[in-house]
């Protein structure tokens, strides 16, 4: 899921400036009944680096990953392209969970999606010009419970919305500790009925080899896979190996129009259909 950072990136002024053509949301809140949180959106580079702070902790301290750069910083060549979202918890004002988004334009200029390093996407062209590429993904250990993946998912709803934009994509990486049979047996459980349609597939350049690591174990799919399924996305095909990082990525389409009705009231209904 992760790709190898960019030692000598450095972020210029002008790279996280606002563009025209697209509209960061204000800043809001969210009260729950344990927790005040706080959703903005990046506007200096001193917030893109609190948002690589939360991102080192988990990739490379929690999950291992060969990190390199800025000390203490995940840090990688698209970040300058992106707009990142944060979510504070405002009794502390430390960021709790992050996702970083790269918007079409900005797609455009740095030539190339995240994904097609792993993927050929090139079935997806025809939806590029409104397709935000979603990633970097992480929520602190200690507010796993649910509130602040929802924060998120609620300020990229808001994005979406404001600047038209129809269709998310992202790999959602299943770690392999267990040699890879859990990701295998995970493909083939959503393979019956939460593929795409197959004109929105994507190929693996390096794919998970399924049919000698499934066992037929029947398994649930992880917490952040479980709720992108939930909200109406999509898996784009066979899962990709990730060998720096041994992980199975699985490409997940999720198209705003398809958002289940179960969920549409919370995170758009304010501004469409409720």
């Amino acid at each position: 899921m992760q790709d190898m950072p960019t030692p000598a990136l450095q972020f210029a002024a002008s790279s996280l400036s606002l563009d025209s053509r697209r509209h960061l949301p204000r800043t809001s809140k969210t009260v729950t009944g344990q927790q005040r949180l706080q959703v903005a959106w990046a506007r200096s580079d001193d917030a893109v680096r609190d948002a690589q702070r939360p991102r080192y902790h988990v990739f490379s301290e929690e999950m291992g990953a060969p990190l390199s750069g800025p000390a203490r910083l995940d840090v990688d060549a698209f970040d300058a392209y992106c707009d990142h979202l944060l979510v504070r918890d405002l009794d502390t004002f430390k960021v709790v969970g992050t996702y970083r988004v790269l918007p079409p334009h900005q797609a455009a200029r740095i030539g190339r999606l995240y994904a097609e390093s792993e993927f050929d996407v090139s079935r997806l062209t025809h939806l590029r010009p409104k397709l935000v590429e979603v990633g970097r993904s992480c929520v602190h250990p200690d507010y796993r419970n649910g509130a602040v993946i929802m924060s998120l998912w609620g300020g990229l709803a808001t994005y979406m919305m404001q600047n038209g934009y129809e269709t998310m994509l992202g790999c959602a990486s299943v770690g392999m500790v267990d040699g890879g049979h859990y990701a295998a047996n995970l493909y083939s459980s959503l393979a019956t009925d939460m593929l795409t349609t197959p004109e929105y597939r994507a190929f693996p350049h390096t794919p998970l080899p399924v049919e000698k690591l499934r066992t037929g174990a029947e398994v649930s799919p992880p917490p952040l896979v479980k709720g992108y399924l939930r909200l109406g996305a999509k898996i784009c095909g066979a899962p990709a190996w990730d060998l720096d990082f041994n992980t199975a990525d699985f490409l997940t389409l999720f198209r705003l129009s398809d958002i289940n009705a179960r969920y549409a009231c919370h995170f758009i209904g304010d501004m469409q259909i409720c």
